[in-house]
Parts: C-alpha cells; sequence; structure tokens
C-alpha cells in the first residue's frame, strides 16, 4: 500500500504472515487467515469463519476494537471498481441488525475482484 493511499483511507492488501502474527491471540482453534487489508493502523480480516474489523484507537493505538462479524450476518454486499477518474474501488456490506451497511475503500492496485469472490462464496454458499 502506497503512502498516498493510506493517507487518503484506502485499504490495501496485506501478508496473511504480518496478519496472522497481529491476530494471533484471537483466532479460533483452526481458524486461518484469508484475506487481509491495512488501512493505515486499522484492518479489515477476512478469515475461514468471519469478518473481523480491527480498530487501533488513540494515539499509541494500544487500545484496539475487534468486531467479529460472522458470515451468516451479512445479508448484502456490494463491489464498486475502480474506474477512469475514481481510481479507489468500494465496498459495502449490509449486516443484519443495522440500518447502514460497513463502508470500506481500497486503493486501485488493490484485487477486488479475489475479495468480491471470497465474500461470495462465504455468504451465498457453495
Amino acid at each position: 500500500m502506497g503512502l498516498f493511499d493510506a493517507l487518503i483511507g484506502n485499504a490495501g492488501e496485506m501478508s496473511q504472515d504480518d496478519a496472522y502474527e497481529e491476530l494471533s491471540t484471537i483466532l479460533g482453534e483452526s481458524e486461518t487467515i484469508e484475506l487481509a487489508y491495512k488501512l493505515i493502523r486499522d484492518m479489515i480480516v477476512l478469515t475461514n469463519r468471519r469478518l473481523i474489523l480491527i480498530d487501533k484507537q488513540g494515539l499509541t493505538g494500544k487500545k484496539i476494537e475487534y468486531r467479529s462479524v460472522p458470515y451468516k450476518s451479512i445479508t448484502m454486499f456490494n463491489v464498486e471498481t475502480t474506474g477512469h477518474f475514481d481510481l479507489d474501488a468500494e465496498l459495502k456490506i449490509w449486516v443484519s441488525g443495522q440500518s447502514e451497511p460497513l463502508d470500506f475503500e481500497f486503493s486501485g492496485k488493490t484485487n477486488i475482484y479475489t475479495l468480491q469472490g471470497l465474500l461470495a462464496e462465504k455468504v451465498a454458499g457453495k
């Protein structure tokens, strides 16, 4: 992820090893990371069981909020790819019990099709 993308708030892909290093203490037994994205300090992680949203708070980032969304709670999602003038991709996820979707922006370098494919598999089933 480039510095410019980080400054404007676009998430970029993160290696599974780096994500596992940060999340090993909260992952369940036999839970594996399939995709991970980093936004400055925050993270979006898709495991074989759930979507994890990590929000590092405060100046030091020591206070961390982990939001777990089981795939069965996702009612719909929307992916918008990059265009000629819009250089970032967008993802919106609607979760049952919430009126507003979770909204994320990704850098143009992020393969949004991989993310869309994994979400489709997890939400719509095989």
